[in-house]
């Protein structure tokens, strides 16, 4: 019999906020909700209000708009903030 500690290899274990890619930048204004759930912090339910407030209300105009949707408070702002973007890279270099 074996006797010490025991550590589980499962890495299905691990939150699965931990397993999110965190090196991705999302544009929020055209990516699709099954993409902005990638985030960390985000989850599908989130995602999908995201994806409905752009849709009702035209976009977003600078990636602190994202406040505005419900679930997304000051915290989880500060934990996207680096992984969000309203333009794509094309319209940054005109």
């Amino acid at each position: 019999m074996l006797s010490g500690p025991v550590y589980a290899s499962d890495k299905s274990s691990k939150p699965a906020e931990e397993k999110k890619t965190v090196n991705i930048i999302v544009n929020i204004n055209k990516a699709a909700a099954e993409e902005i759930a990638k985030l960390p912090g985000i989850g599908e339910k989130t995602a999908k209000l995201i994806v409905e407030y752009r849709e009702k209300n035209g976009g977003f105009k600078k990636p602190e708009d994202i406040r505005r949707v419900k679930g997304v408070g000051k915290k989880l702002y500060e934990k996207i903030k680096g992984n969000i973007t309203v333009e794509d890279e094309t319209e940054k270099k005109k």
